[in-house]
């Protein structure tokens, strides 16, 4: 068992077959120089025994090398996640490493190799980046180590760490990088607009004396009698309103933009915009649809909701059918009462795709505030800036320019019907939905 153990182990370090077909190339070239023949028996005796030497100071004792995959708890969807690598050596001398890291099959990475110097009794820390573009399990197979000394004629193999789990989360990543520039007021830095706030939202919050340049209209006569000197009735931002995000888990939703379908773009913006909600005071729910009702969160603002929403995002998926606006109208229509702000992720490509789901929209319209999100299809981009220099070209940009100015016409026919629409490319869509709630909160239409 020791040998099988010790052959598994052993490798071969490219050095050596150089230096063997340097030592052949030698020997043929002995037929003719007779003088270096007995020199060229000795260089390879002399390399048999630095392989030998190699051999034992490389397989004495166990454990020189030791190393552990410093793997979170969970992966970012779409975003560079960190992965730090530590390793230590134990041998008495120092050691050239050779490290391949069997990375999960969805990354289609084949070709990772690092390659470090550590000297003897020291350890080392070094990371790399994973983009994960899909949420799910992602298996890490083993954390492979390839050991040789200064001469470079043999390695050992460690091996760590097989089959370790991670699960990759609609992006979290994101979702702090908003919430923390929210709440340092620096919004406009990734285009949030600052909206004038029309007129006074209704919730009392308090009555304090006026200072000058207060808001004459909202003077307390009553508290102003009573106290013997101005007054005024000071307001809030309204709370704790109702605000859902509806997803459309169909088909539609899984055409793919740099990678990333359409589906967890909404999946993360939704995310991003739940915790920006939830830090506004309002209370978010979610309802994912397709074929019929997927999932329904009713709204709440409780402090672990959050995580709630993460959780059901994290399984959303879809089996590549039609959705049923149908089936989510009557979902609204029984289990969210109170008038609410719908924020809803889908997509047309088509006129008659919409005017199909038309009437449904047009009816949560009445009764909520209706926001509907649909994307513009950026690889067509290219086309439509490619000069028209044979005639596929004309035919392919003319047909380009209809689905672009289809998608225009699309948002102008729900604008008309008094529903709210973001008409946006797949890589804005979390700053263009957070700009409409805001927009929505100023105006104090909800």
């Amino acid at each position: 068992m020791a040998i099988i153990r010790f052959i598994k182990a052993l490798y071969l370090h490219n050095r050596l077959f150089y230096a063997l077909a340097l030592v052949a190339v030698a020997f043929l070239v002995s037929y003719w120089v007779n003088f270096i023949y007995p020199l060229v028996w000795w260089a390879l005796w002399g390399l048999i025994l630095l392989f030998f030497i190699d051999c034992v100071v490389l397989f004495r004792g166990s454990g020189n090398i030791t190393a552990q995959r410093l793997l979170p708890e969970k992966f970012s969807n779409s975003d560079e996640n960190e992965l730090p690598v530590k390793i230590q050596n134990n041998y008495p001398f120092k050691v050239s490493l050779d490290i391949i890291d069997e990375i999960p099959v969805q990354f289609q990475k084949r070709d990772f190799k690092k390659e470090l110097i550590i000297p003897a009794k020291e350890s080392s820390l070094f990371t790399y980046d994973l983009r994960p573009v899909e949420r799910g399990e992602y298996y890490f197979g083993n954390l492979n180590i390839y050991a040789s000394t200064r001469f470079g004629i043999a390695k050992r193999r460690f091996t760590f760490e097989k089959d370790q789990l991670v699960k990759v989360y609609p992006s979290f990543i994101q979702m702090k990088k908003y919430a923390f520039l929210a709440l340092d007021n620096r919004l406009t830095l990734l285009g949030m607009k600052k909206m004038r706030r029309i007129g006074h939202t209704m919730e009392f919050e308090q009555i304090k004396d006026y200072v000058l340049g207060d808001d004459v209209r909202t003077i307390n006569w009553k508290a102003t009698a009573k106290r013997h000197q101005l007054m005024i009735n000071q307001f809030q931002d309204e709370k704790s309103q109702p605000v859902y995000c509806l997803i459309d888990a169909s088909r539609a939703m899984k055409m793919p933009f740099e990678g990333l379908t359409l589906l967890d773009y909404a999946i993360n913006s939704t995310l991003a915009f739940s915790n920006i909600a939830l830090k506004k005071k309002d209370k978010v729910g979610l309802i994912t649809f397709a074929e019929g009702i997927k999932n329904h969160l009713p709204a709440s603002s409780r402090k672990v909701h959050l995580n709630t929403i993460l959780e059901v995002l994290y399984n959303v998926n879809t089996k590549f059918l039609d959705s049923d606006f149908g089936s989510l109208y009557n979902q609204v229509k029984r289990k969210v009462s109170q008038r609410s702000l719908l924020i809803m992720y889908t997509n047309f490509e088509h006129i008659s795709s919409l005017e199909r789901q038309l009437g449904y929209l047009k009816a949560l319209s009445r009764k909520h505030i209706l926001v509907v999100i649909f994307f513009i299809n950026t690889e067509l981009d290219e086309l439509l800036n490619t000069p028209a220099e044979d005639l596929p070209t004309v035919y392919h940009k003319t047909i380009a320019q209809k689905a672009d100015y289809d998608k225009k016409v699309m948002a102008a026919t729900l604008e008309k019907y008094g529903i709210q629409t973001i008409l946006t490319k797949p890589e804005d869509l979390t700053v263009n939905t957070i700009n409409k709630y805001l927009e929505i909160k100023a105006r104090g239409i909800l």
